[in-house]
């Protein structure tokens, strides 16, 4: 086994590889850009070097750095995580020849694999299904466009050298494909550094699972079971678990076969992942290998038992696979689910900003846990545009997959996270489902049941509103003494004291007024249809964040955080972001500016779509920014005539930063 490893990524996967090692008394290099130069992968390790900028083309991407690093603090392997240089046969070939293990595939594997255009080539010979299409070096794109049309449409281009949903378009008439090609190239070029494309079939209802593989250095090969990563947004995967539901043991040892085969055809050594679309009726087609670990690998160490990440170093020393294929088992069911910094509601937007609050249920750590959190970050760390947007991993595991939904259902709920938008009442939307409940599963599965996923109502007014007075309440009573002056809960001798709560809820105003009779009770009157009408209200509040509370016979537990003016709410059924106005700190605010074209992430600006001058309409895609590695298109806000351009391709810009200038037309 190594004596020291370094490891040449960021975030939570460094943080568990960091882990895994100390257990086997390994030690770890972390290396860090000037954005984590305090990140937590920084302080999981025992030795720490720093490598560049933020961007990770100055930083994680400068393999020479990297291998500097490794040689000036003595490491003898690096593990490249995923993302980044985990694909990358040069760098793999570059530790090779600085006398550095790479704990990966060889670099002709990651080569192979690398370009889906030779992977598929490679696969038909190895007698692996395929998607019918085309996987030629031409890349004229009026060649593209008819090989598009000989599949016919819908299909699916995708970068040639790609992953994780980058460079990918799904184009459904021929019109469309021109716009959809530039777009993909343009990506797949920024994210790869390759534009080769390749043009599929666009399965209809596909099921997207996948088999982890395993090879040694000896000749041996094994998969550890499957995963089902079909709940996906833009290509990108939501919600993963294992093992696939519906799954015969037959298919199984059918798909398991394929994916071995497919991983000896390259000589593969390591973890790997071979990935298939899957049709209804369960027959399968080969879609790519990815020659790293995968985000997802949890689920299948929570079936198996297996440390995944042992296995790699294992593997990378020399040593044999740890078990025979027919040593391996799986017991229960897991999910994960992938908590993102993203307004779901605003087309999936990447955010940015501080994790104010980042409270999480109770949780354990690797292999069969009930719960496990996977997190390179916590409470007041900031989350940046330069990198994903996955803020933690929540991995659940139970006997069957109904108990493993009920515990993601409840650890969701107990997920407390303030300060940005994040996808996490989104993703408990979606595991309630009645698709994802049953198991009907497709790709489309998001589009399918949005009408249960987006535009849903948080929690009532009455239970956001006490819960706010409750919090107020809670800070109030804490700075009272013995002393009867003290009190600040406005005691009458005779009546009743009231009290009013300015309170902003998602953009619309309540007057709020809070009663205290001569008796001790509360009630709240609430404005609209409850005008006049109080609800009785009873508050006990274990401190400022955990609160019971009584509206009328109903009664519900809540946690609330306060950030500045803004009182974040989370009860069973959903939460709230309520801003406590104080009235006279904002007396003469007001007005708003309307119809301007302003960057909704901070991000670099790729392409402008109109010209000054041009007349433009409500809804027009007018600017392509780039942020968090993806690609973004802003349309007009109303119509008009574009005014004047402010900004230059290629220039980054700041969130709410104003782009270009319309004026009425």
């Amino acid at each position: 086994m190594f004596k020291k490893i370094l490891i040449a990524n960021r975030g939570e996967i460094a943080c568990r590889v960091a882990a895994t090692a100390r257990r086997l008394g390994v030690k770890t290099v972390a290396v860090y850009s000037d954005a984590d130069a305090r990140a937590r992968h920084v302080h999981a390790c025992d030795e720490a070097v720093r490598i560049g900028g933020p961007a990770p083309r100055d930083s994680y991407l400068q393999w020479q750095r990297i291998l500097e690093a490794a040689k000036a603090t003595g490491a003898e392997a690096v593990h490249p995580g995923y993302g980044f240089l985990s694909e990358n046969e040069e760098f793999a070939q570059a530790c090779a020849d600085a006398g550095l293990a790479f704990i990966g595939p060889p670099p002709a594997a990651i080569q192979a694999m690398g370009l889906k255009a030779e992977s598929k080539r490679l696969m038909e010979q190895a007698g692996v299904p395929l998607v019918p299409g085309y996987h030629g070096a031409d890349q004229d794109p009026a060649l593209l466009r008819r090989e598009a049309q000989r599949i016919g449409y819908p299909v699916l281009i995708k970068a040639s050298a790609g992953g994780g949903g980058k460079g990918m378009r799904a184009v459904h008439a021929d019109e469309d494909f021109e716009a959809a090609l530039a777009s993909c190239k343009r990506e797949a070029i920024n994210s790869f550094g390759d534009d080769a494309v390749l043009i599929e079939r666009y399965v209809q209802r596909p099921r997207h699972i996948e088999i982890q593989v395993f090879g040694d250095s000896h000749g041996e090969c094994v998969y550890l079971f499957e995963r089902d990563c079909s709940v996906q947004r833009r290509h990108q995967k939501v919600l993963e678990e294992a093992p696939a539901p519906g799954m015969t043991a037959e298919r199984r040892a059918e798909m398991g076969a394929a994916a071995v085969a497919a991983a000896k055809a390259v000589g593969y050594q390591g973890a790997g992942t071979v990935e298939f679309i899957a049709e209804q009726d369960g027959r399968f087609y080969f879609m790519e290998m990815n020659t790293r670990l995968q985000v997802e690998h949890p689920v299948t160490e929570a079936i198996t038992g297996q440390d995944l990440v042992e296995w790699q170093l294992r593997v990378a020393a020399g040593q044999p696979l740890p078990l025979k294929q027919h040593e391996l088992r799986m017991h229960g069911h897991a999910i994960e689910a992938r908590i993102c910094a993203e307004n779901p509601e605003g087309g999936f937007l990447p955010a940015t900003g501080t994790l104010s609050v980042a409270r999480w249920p109770a949780h354990e750590a690797f292999r069969r846990a009930a719960v496990r959190i996977d997190s390179g970050v916590g409470e007041g760390d900031a989350i940046s545009p330069f990198y994903d947007s996955m803020i933690a991993k929540l991995i659940v595991w139970g006997e069957t997959r109904e108990q493993a939904l009920a515990l993601l259902d409840a650890s969701l709920r107990d997920t407390h996270i303030v300060g940005l938008h994040t996808n996490v009442a989104f993703l408990r939307r979606c595991a309630a489902t009645a698709s994802f409940a049953h198991a009907d599963l497709d790709t489309a599965l998001i589009e399918r049941e949005k009408d249960a996923l987006f535009g849903q109502p948080g929690l009532p007014l009455a239970e956001a509103a006490a819960a706010v007075v409750a919090h107020t309440l809670a800070e109030e009573s804490a700075t009272e003494s013995a002393d009867p002056w003290s009190r600040r809960d406005g005691w009458r001798l005779f009546g009743a004291a009231q009290r009013r709560f300015e309170l902003d809820v998602d953009g619309v105003h309540h007057q709020v007024l809070l009663s205290r009779h001569h008796h001790g009770g509360l009630s709240l009157t609430l404005p609209g249809g409850a005008a006049g009408e109080a609800i009785a209200l009873a508050v006990r509040s274990a401190s400022p964040e955990r609160h019971e509370l009584h509206l009328n016979e109903r009664r519900v537990a809540v946690s609330t955080y306060k950030v500045g003016e803004q009182v974040a709410v989370f009860g069973a059924h959903g939460s709230a972001l309520v801003t406590e106005v104080d009235v006279i700190a904002h007396a003469g605010e007001g007005g708003s500016e309307g119809g301007r074209l302003t960057a909704p992430m901070p991000g670099k600006l790729v392409a402008f779509l109109a010209q000054a001058g041009d007349t433009v309409a409500k809804g027009q895609p007018l600017a392509v920014m780039e942020a968090m590695k993806m690609e973004h298109t802003i349309t007009a806000p109303r119509d008009g005539v574009v005014a004047e351009l402010l900004f230059a391709v290629g220039d980054q810009v700041g969130d709410g930063a104003e782009l270009l200038r319309l004026q009425a037309a």
